[in-house]
């Protein structure tokens, strides 16, 4: 349970850093992109890029070899699709999400809420852990592609400035 053997130790000794250091340089060539939460594909592949060096580390079945393989793929693919997404809006737009505007002004969007499926009292914790008190202190709170909450305080012309095409959406 706390001990299996000297052996699993030495290999993870041996593999962690060599691992790493692949993730690393691999990292570097793709660029910062590959590790950006702009959206919801993205974080995927950060999540699979960090289980698959797990499992390098941890799984005796897998060599360092196939680990790194995998890890290139997953950042190879991330590359592609990224690239992919910038020079065509069709692909873009059916790989990422658009933002969701959940509350403008002060008053709820209940259809938006519904439909991305968030409820009021997670706007409002967004709402306090942004430093606004209440929701006619926000100008407006987004579900970003990425699942976060963004809270834009009320006050100024420009406090919907940001909004872009959201504006034009919200009812």
């Amino acid at each position: 349970m706390f001990f299996e053997s000297w052996s699993g130790l030495l290999r993870v000794l041996v593999i962690g850093p060599l691992a790493y250091g692949a993730l690393v340089v691999m990292l570097r060539v793709s660029g910062k992109r590959t590790l950006a939460k702009l959206n919801a594909f993205d974080l995927v592949v950060t999540v699979a890029l960090g289980s698959t060096l797990a499992t390098v580390l941890l799984s005796k079945s897998v060599a360092l070899a196939e680990g790194v393989t995998a890890l290139v793929v997953l950042a190879g693919l991330q590359w592609v699709v990224a690239w992919l997404s910038v020079r065509s809006d069709r692909f873009g737009d059916f790989v990422r999400s658009e933002p969701t505007l959940l509350l403008r002004d002060g008053r709820f969007l209940d259809g938006a809420l519904r439909s991305q499926r968030v409820r009021r009292d997670e706007v409002l914790a967004a709402l306090r852990s942004s430093g606004v008190a209440s929701p006619e202190g926000a100008a407006a709170v987004i579900l970003e592609t990425d699942g976060s909450i963004s809270v834009i305080e009320a006050g100024g012309n420009d406090s919907m400035a940001s909004l872009g095409d959201l504006e034009a959406s919200a009812p």
